[in-house]
């Protein structure tokens, strides 16, 4: 690895990694731009690198810093000037008979039983099907970070969690499963048309979505919330 800093962040230390294949777009190399692991994160931190392009995956925190490709794009949603579409709507209306319950960070049984269940039919060649419970915690929890485990139910039954970062000026998607049975429910488009809904409610101005890239089917789907902007060349841009 080599060292360098992030913009705007001069007295943090942080990494590239060596090159890996993409997870994303298959043929290509990657790496990232990661910070120094010994670095203590908390929630005010968190938010500053996620207004610099970073994603959290645990206690890591990275941002794509590839050579030759700039095609992983940070993806944030302005809360109060965003509008759900038609489909949208439908879906707010299709789930408006779920109960929501949130939770601290930290083990619940009935969340790792759907998680798993949900990897092992959503995501079955994924390296991280059969996680333990080590790795689930390790993967959407990190100490310092304000963590919430927000829960979906219908009636009592278990339906979807979004695991959401909460930081001082915004919302962070972190990860969302859901019960892989309930596809016409559009569980995954819900959970983020809530969220857009609690930032707003909270006075927040963002919802961070991770990174979105346009060659990529599974990463497609983001840019679908609108109006959208996307971290480039140091700073944020409107998604026409």
């Amino acid at each position: 690895m080599t060292t360098t800093t992030p913009p705007s962040s001069h007295s943090l230390r942080c990494y590239i990694t060596v090159d890996f294949d993409c997870s994303y777009l298959p043929g290509r190399r990657a790496r990232n731009l990661v910070l120094d692991p010994d670095v203590k994160l908390d929630s005010a931190l968190l938010g500053d690198l996620l207004n610099q392009g970073f994603r959290r995956s645990g206690d890591h925190l990275y941002r794509p810093h590839c050579d030759q490709c700039q095609a992983c794009l940070p993806l944030r949603i302005p809360v109060d000037r965003f509008t759900p579409t038609r489909n949208q709507r439908r879906c707010l209306r299709n789930n408006v008979d779920l109960d929501h319950h949130a939770h601290p960070a930290s083990f619940n049984q009935a969340h790792f039983e759907l998680y798993r269940r949900y990897l092992n039919q959503r995501h079955p060649e994924s390296s991280m099907t059969n996680p333990s419970e080590e790795e689930y915690l390790s993967f959407l929890c990190c100490e310092g970070v304000d963590t919430w485990f927000h829960e979906f139910r219908l009636d009592e039954q278990l339906v979807a969690v979004a695991v959401t970062d909460h930081v001082p000026r915004g919302l962070s998607a972190v990860y969302t499963f859901f019960e892989p049975e309930m596809a016409p429910r559009s569980l995954g488009t819900y959970a983020i048309l809530w969220q857009i809904q609690a930032a707003r409610r909270l006075g927040l101005p963002w919802l961070y979505l991770g990174y979105w890239i346009e060659e990529s089917p599974a990463m497609r789907y983001k840019s679908r919330f609108r109006p959208a902007e996307y971290f480039k060349n140091g700073g944020w841009t409107p998604l026409i």
